[in-house]
């Protein structure tokens, strides 16, 4: 017995008439008349009678009509809590400031949307720290750029994101160039974050390739006070579009060019706890950040990153 059987019956009993249910239901009367035929199959017995006057429900048929017209209601009074419910909770979310500065507000606004009763908890930290933060499950999920596939975590790739000298407009002369090698990197003063994050694994890695010993002048784990350095002068460093997208007058301020390296990529994974420890509320969030950070490198908005397979 389906659903839709027990509705076409009632329509026809309310209208008396199989050829204006046919109409109204937008059906064939002859499919409509099967459907009922099984119907009356099902139950073993008949339930509509034709008479010179239309269609009558028999004794059988009245009987079914009152618990039919009673199942359609409570059909739609489910169909209607199941829209209104609403997934509640509070999922927390870890997010290397790089990857805050272009995906935390779509973030927040996409989960708005989507989940207005899922209270979201956005922790802005060093990626080193934001991975300390998952093992000791304190966060539901992150985005990480170093990770570790004996760690008991769902994985999922997202993105991967072209690294840039990045310098001060004001100390250059001239236009910059649109790309640099590494090699040419030798003896620029550099400031970078240390050796505990992901973007400093990477970075070693590119510099390591390339057997060079880069000039590092500072170490600072704050990207705000780094981009700080950046701008004084006191050196350039290598980073994502990202670390400048907070800036709306970057272009005026700072002078980007592509490190030219196979290496010089940084990988976005979405990490979270196993699936068995995840909060429905965490699941659907897991969903929201994979579509937001997809949306903002196919918009063109995540400047330099491209998706991965």
């Amino acid at each position: 017995m389906e659903l839709r059987q027990i509705r076409y019956f009632v329509r026809i009993v309310e209208l008396g008439s199989m050829s204006r249910a046919a109409l109204e239901l937008d059906l064939v009367q002859s499919a409509l008349s099967q459907q009922i035929s099984r119907l009356e199959s099902e139950l073993s017995t008949r339930l509509l009678q034709r008479s010179s006057k239309g269609v009558v429900p028999t004794e059988a048929g009245l009987a079914f009509f009152r618990e039919a017209q009673l199942i359609l209601r409570h059909a739609e009074q489910a169909a209607r809590a199941a829209q209104q419910a609403r997934l509640s909770g509070s999922v927390s979310v870890g997010l290397a400031p790089t990857t805050a500065a272009v995906l935390g507000i779509p973030l927040l606004r996409a989960m708005r949307a989507r989940y207005p009763d899922v209270r979201l908890h956005l922790v802005e930290s060093m990626s080193g720290h934001v991975t300390t933060m998952l093992n000791a499950r304190q966060l539901d999920l992150a985005v990480l750029f170093n990770t570790d596939p004996g760690r008991r975590w769902s994985m999922m790739p997202l993105l991967e994101e072209k690294l840039y000298f990045i310098r001060a407009r004001n100390a250059l002369k001239g236009k910059p160039p649109a790309h640099v090698r590494t090699a040419s990197l030798k003896d620029e003063p550099l400031i970078m974050p240390t050796g505990g994050h992901g973007l400093r694994s990477a970075l070693d890695a590119v510099f390591g390739r390339a057997r060079i010993q880069p000039l590092v002048v500072a170490e600072i784990d704050s990207l705000s006070m780094l981009m700080d350095a950046v701008e004084a002068g006191l050196g350039g460093s290598l980073q994502p579009w990202a670390a400048v997208s907070r800036y709306s007058d970057a272009d005026g301020r700072f002078a980007l060019s592509e490190l030219v390296d196979p290496l010089a990529r940084r990988r976005n994974v979405l990490c979270s706890l196993s699936d068995d420890e995840l909060s429905p509320a965490a699941l659907a969030t897991r969903v929201v950040l994979a579509d937001c950070a997809r949306e903002l490198v196919r918009s063109g908005r995540w400047v330099g990153a491209s998706l991965l397979d």
